[in-house]
């Protein structure tokens, strides 16, 4: 299904965040609606850095406006009309820099597939919670029983306070008549004086019993309090830490503004149950009143739990932010980002009377180079309704971006500690004033550390270090982490490498591929549970050959160019060369799995199974592919396609059955295309393929007898984990041909060149062209095919159809 079209099947939720996105300027709604099926077979990431494709794509995309506006025209609809004309109108401005629109265009399609990759995660958390859904069912089941019991307090309380109020009037009154009537008769005196000190004596247990009561409330106010301040928005800000690095942790704020604006509005009746009693006091006191002992404590008491709550309650919602950042909480000088804050006690009366402030620390911790910024843009906004999906009271802020402090830098020679600028650890902060029914309280949020950058290259080990600190640090306002950085447990560091996976394919690692990179990281352990990694082995600046830059190599491959078949569970993916050969040499021949290249960054390579000359099974394995073959052609077709040419030049397709059994066209038939150059509605080819072509004495041939194999995973420990051999042999070479061009009138004002390597092609030419040739001929002309130049377009033929 189209990507739009499954966009406008998402719940509510999520088209507002589709409305957010199109807010922007750059892309309108109405032409990604139009235009939707024309934008999505465009290769926009490609046309960004290619002027000739870029041009040719604008130039059809204006045309393609024309059209809409024509029909627009026919259906006689002028309001559509106009706003085509305009939308024209404003792309006008990117004829001279095309590949700027492409780029718009890609970053607004990347951002609506993570609008889909956040629904489907969602739908994910729902299975693979269930245990602890039930677990969080029960707990709020207590507070909800809790949260029932604060009200119905504060109900019997309202109607207590009614009770004293009648009864302090009805003593009033009975005083007062008895004060008109002037009784003379001293008996009778006395016994209306008994029966005054009676009703002052109930009147006065009444007081104690309601003031008891209060207590009471108080009590369970104060039990609710410290669970949601101390545990339930603990936990909620462990999940946001963890779900910012890719856990699939559910951080939606709705059921906690429901508890905290429930005890914050019965704090608030409190307050009117102690000024009503201030009131009654006014009236009616006397010797010992409990009223005048206890008030001033219970004002005091009530205060506090309140400016306890409310200070809790103001809380970052979505974490700071760049739109083409790696993750969140990685921001770089000079370039917008958002973040939005939340009031988690919801009234009313307070929509748009709050404002909200952002700053940054103003006390730089003590470290020499540490550096300040300034932050620019909107840093003033109202807390309001209206920019939240469910209604809570948020500011939003958008276009926020950040100057580094020329001058006044913190920390000059006070410290030894040298952090990198990766390291330094920076908070944003947000400040408001609550203020409502005569209380008023300055209410203070903070950002988690965020790492600031100035260049696009820091990005890669940025955002290593908030993978770290989001994984590791309990205090979410430690800047200083990284002057004593701790150790990663195996198990949490192994479920964070999962969880960049699963945010970013929408499948993480199994526990075979844990176990995997446990061995790569540690070599052969009994119990990896008590193995720990270290930060530098992790991720060091500048370090070329760390943990993170290979694994983020391919985590980018994979998000780029395999996502799909590693959906499917078709990648085993993290395997040793060694555990390699212990699963295929009991494999039939052809059998093959697909592997992350230890030596080559981001590159991805398949072994598969032969057999010599006595039956013995020995094992091949190809060059990884990097992107620079998998921009060209996607991995499945390389696999159906891939050919090796065996010691008589004959080509065969070496790769039969995906480990375990599974016949290859079955594991990858759904992905295979016949389309070619001639489906290319921009320029008109002859038919094409592309494949993959190796020497047979180009690929490494490994015995079964070999050490590895008898010995088993003979991997190496991290030190030593990049050493493939067979990597390192000649790479297998893209058959080049000569293309014929034909001369479209949509490019006459395009400089593209039809000889560019983005556009070498096989011919695909039918077997009579191959049958033609003489034999002799045939093989001269075919052991060409390796060589770098250009072939005749006949020479390739039907052998590879």
């Amino acid at each position: 299904m189209a990507q739009w079209d499954r966009l406008r099947q998402l719940s509510a939720t999520y088209w507002q965040q589709l409305h957010e996105l199109y807010d922007r300027d750059g892309l309108p709604m109405d032409v990604r609606h139009y235009l939707s099926a024309w934008i999505e077979k465009q290769e926009w990431e490609r046309a960004a850095r290619d002027y000739g494709l870029a041009m040719v794509l604008y130039q059809v995309l204006l045309e393609n406006l024309d059209i809409q506006h024509s029909r627009f025209v026919q259906e006689e609809s002028f309001l559509q009309q106009h706003n085509i004309r305009r939308y024209k109108q404003s792309f006008q401005r990117y004829q001279d820099e095309p590949c700027a629109l492409a780029s718009t265009i890609q970053w607004f399609l990347e951002k609506e597939k993570e609008i889909l990759n956040s629904a489907e995660l969602s739908e994910q958390v729902q299975l693979l919670q269930v245990e602890q859904e039930a677990m969080e069912t029960t707990c709020q089941q207590e507070l909800e029983r809790k949260m029932a019991g604060l009200r119905n307090d504060v109900q019997c309380l309202e109607h207590a306070i009614i009770c004293l109020e009648e009864q302090q009037d009805e003593f009033d009154f009975k005083y007062q008549t008895h004060k008109m009537e002037a009784v003379t008769d001293e008996a009778q005196k006395n016994e209306r004086i008994k029966m005054f000190q009676s009703l002052v004596n109930k009147l006065n247990e009444y007081r104690k019993s309601t003031l008891a009561d209060l207590n009471k409330l108080l009590d369970r106010a104060e039990d609710l309090i410290n669970l949601l301040v101390r545990k339930e928005l603990v936990d909620w800000q462990r999940r946001q830490q963890k779900s910012c690095i890719g856990a699939p942790d559910n951080v939606c704020l709705d059921q906690l503004e429901k508890w905290f604006t429930c005890v914050a509005m019965c704090l608030f009746q409190v307050r009117e149950f102690l000024n009503k009693l201030d009131e009654l006091m006014g009236k009616m006191s006397y010797e010992n009143d409990p009223i005048k002992a206890q008030k001033p404590a219970l004002n005091k008491r009530t205060d506090a739990l309140l400016k306890d709550l409310l200070k809790s309650s103001f809380v970052v919602e979505t974490q700071p932010s760049m739109p083409q950042g790696k993750g969140p909480l990685v921001l770089r000088t000079n370039v917008q980002f958002s973040v939005k804050t939340r009031l988690l006690v919801k009234f009313a009366e307070l929509n748009h009377s709050m404002k909200v402030n952002v700053s940054m620390s103003r006390e730089a911790p003590q470290i020499k180079g540490y550096r300040r910024f300034n932050v620019l843009g909107t840093a003033t906004k109202d807390l309001n309704m209206a920019e939240s999906l469910s209604g809570g009271m948020v500011a939003d802020f958008r276009h926020l971006s950040l100057r580094e402090q020329k001058s006044g830098g913190g920390g000059k020679g006070i410290s030894e500690i040298s952090l990198s600028v990766t390291e330094e650890l920076h908070i944003i902060y947000f400040n408001t004033v609550f203020d409502l029914k005569g209380f008023s309280v300055e209410l203070q949020a903070s950002s988690l550390p965020v790492v600031i950058i100035s260049n696009s290259s820091q990005q890669q080990s940025a955002w290593a270090s908030i993978l770290w600190f989001n994984m590791l640090s309990l205090d979410p306002k430690d800047v200083m982490f990284f002057a004593t950085v701790p150790a990663a447990p195996w198990p949490q560091f192994g479920e964070m490498l999962s969880w960049q996976f699963l945010s970013a394919t929408k499948r993480g690692l199994d526990d075979d591929q844990r176990k995997m990179i446990a061995h790569k990281l540690f070599g052969k352990q009994q119990n990896y549970d008590i193995c720990q990694v270290t930060w530098s082995k992790f991720s060091k600046e500048n370090g070329p050959d760390t943990f993170w830059v290979w694994f983020d190599g391919i985590l980018a491959m994979v998000k780029s160019y395999l996502e799909n078949i590693w959906r499917e569970g078709l990648i085993m993916g993290f395997v040793s060369r060694g555990k390699e050969k212990l699963l295929l040499k009991k494999k039939k021949r052809g059998t093959f799995l697909l592997r992350f290249s230890e030596s080559v960054v981001g590159g991805i390579t398949f072994s598969w199974v032969e057999m010599d000359s006595t039956g013995e099974p020995y094992i091949k394995t190809v060059q990884p592919f990097t992107k620079t073959d998998l921009c060209q052609i996607p991995f499945h077709e390389i696999i159906r396609n891939f050919q090796i040419l065996e010691a008589e030049n004959i080509p065969e397709n070496p790769l039969l059955f995906l480990y375990p059994d599974t016949p290859k066209d079955e594991a990858f038939g759904k992905w295979y295309t016949d389309k070619t150059g001639a489906d290319n509605p921009y320029m008109k080819y002859i038919k094409t393929k592309l494949m993959f072509v190796s020497k047979e004495n180009s690929l490494e041939a490994r015995s079964p007898m070999s050490c590895d194999m008898t010995q088993g995973d003979c991997l190496e420990p991290m030190n030593g984990l990049y050493g493939e051999a067979a990597e390192q042999e000649d790479e297998p070479r893209l058959l080049q041909s000569q293309l014929e061009t034909f001369q479209d009138p949509m490019l006459s004002s395009s400089s593209l060149d039809p000889l560019d390597n983005n556009y070498l092609l096989y011919p695909n030419l039918t077997d009579s062209d191959f049958i033609q040739q003489q034999p002799d001929q045939f093989l001269a002309d075919f052991n060409n095919l390796l060589a770098p130049s250009l072939l005749p377009a006949q020479i390739c033929g039907g052998i590879f159809q």
